[in-house]
């Protein structure tokens, strides 16, 4: 379940990043779409860093690195 919550909220942020692109090239500068989704894309990316944090720390993800 935390695996999958990691990825939708990657796929989020995929979405923003375009959008925010989208934005900038359509809005010319009137508006602050580009920053709320500049501000939306910070803020998944807090979030999946959490949930990474939350996966080592509870054992629900774990790393096979050998070295």
């Amino acid at each position: 379940m935390l695996k999958i919550a990691i990825v939708l909220m990657l796929l989020a942020t995929v979405v923003s990043l375009f959008s925010g692109l989208f934005f900038l090239v359509k809005d010319d500068g009137h508006g602050n779409r580009v920053v709320n989704a500049l501000t939306v894309r910070v803020v998944l990316t807090a979030i999946t860093v959490g949930l990474i944090a939350w996966g080592f720390y509870s054992g629900q993800l774990v790393s096979h690195v050998t070295w």
